[in-house]
């Protein structure tokens, strides 16, 4: 059997009208029928949303969440943001407009976390660690669906360094600041680096990794890779902020 895709992002090619409603339907239908649980609808082409776009959105929403996922749309046009408000349909799915990113500060030396737990990633179990790393974001400032990408991009973030590593060589950072959390996934790969707002190569290490790269930018803040300050490896880093002000000591007992 196939892999499962865990993540897709759909682009509605124009408006999202009645021409278009069934190809995006049958797409989303075969992602959500194949296990995907994030999908993201880019709406990049999309200046015009009708009754059709708009049954669309809230039926698929309704079998992505049934099936324990989420939907969203990003790349919203201003036209599309307006009827997409009046319809309330922020109320039910997070929704990001064209051109909107939060804009992600470095960290100020002088501040320490509120806490930071690390530990080792086994090839075996990564279903363990993905496990793990949703416990700590949950004792976190974050909405739901908000752990549900977080856990989403580091697990994107943990299969990538395992697939590139020596064996047994991933660790997980995870550390809560008063205005963010950190992940950093530390492997003994190949090390290469790129920013937080560098364009993916075409070619080298990087396009390799391309497509979980591009898929962890849509659900973090930042996402930077960086090579091991000593020895030879990686440190992918997500950044997700917070809407509140402190974040909670977690139990880390457990």
């Amino acid at each position: 059997m196939p892999d499962t895709v865990n993540i897709a992002l759909v682009t509605v090619e124009g408006d999202l009208d009645v021409q278009t409603v069934p190809a995006v339907r049958r797409r989303v239908d075969h992602l959500v029928a194949q296990g995907c649980r994030r999908i993201f609808l880019n709406m990049a082409n999309a200046r015009y949303v009708d009754s059709a776009g708009m049954g669309l959105i809230l039926t698929e929403l309704r079998r992505v969440r049934a099936a324990g996922g989420l939907l969203s749309l990003v790349n919203v046009s201003p036209q599309a943001y307006l009827a997409l408000r009046r319809m309330r349909v922020f109320d039910y799915m997070p929704v990001t407009r064209a051109g909107e990113r939060r804009d992600v500060s470095a960290i100020d030396p002088s501040v320490l976390p509120e806490w930071r737990t690390t530990f080792r990633v086994e090839p075996s179990a990564l279903d363990e660690a993905r496990e793990r790393m949703g416990e700590l974001l949950a004792q976190l400032p974050f909405t739901p669906d908000e752990v549900f990408d977080m856990t989403l991009a580091s697990g994107e973030a943990l299969g990538n360094a395992v697939d590139h590593t020596c064996g047994g060589g991933v660790l997980a950072t995870v550390a809560a600041y008063p205005d963010r959390v950190t992940i950093d996934v530390t492997d003994c790969g190949e090390g290469f680096e790129l920013s937080a707002d560098e364009e993916i190569p075409s070619s080298g290490p990087c396009a390799e990794r391309g497509r979980g790269i591009r898929l962890m930018r849509l659900l973090a803040d930042s996402v930077s890779i960086a090579h091991k300050s000593t020895g030879e490896g990686t440190v992918v880093r997500l950044v997700k902020l917070f809407d509140a002000a402190e974040p909670p000591a977690p139990d880390v007992a457990s």
